[in-house]
């Protein structure tokens, strides 16, 4: 089964039903000098998901997943 959603705009396929957790630990991966998920906010479907829900809030097919990082500056 093949999950496929928008994390920031760009198709991505998942070969499982993926938490928040995962989604946000691939799409990490991808980045070079990744935070380690400090300063991450993450919605899906416009909702903001807590922090402490990433692991047990599943994501499914069409879901658009927005990750957010804190950037500093002035």
């Amino acid at each position: 089964m093949t999950v496929s959603i928008i994390v920031n705009g760009d198709e991505v396929a998942f070969d499982r039903r993926p938490s928040v957790e995962d989604v946000v630990a691939r799409a990490l991966a991808d980045v070079d000098g990744a935070s380690g998920g400090r300063g991450i906010a993450v919605a899906v479907n416009s909702d903001v998901v807590p922090r402490s829900s990433w692991a047990t809030t599943p994501v499914d097919t069409g879901d658009r997943v927005e990750i957010l990082a804190a950037t500093q500056g002035g």
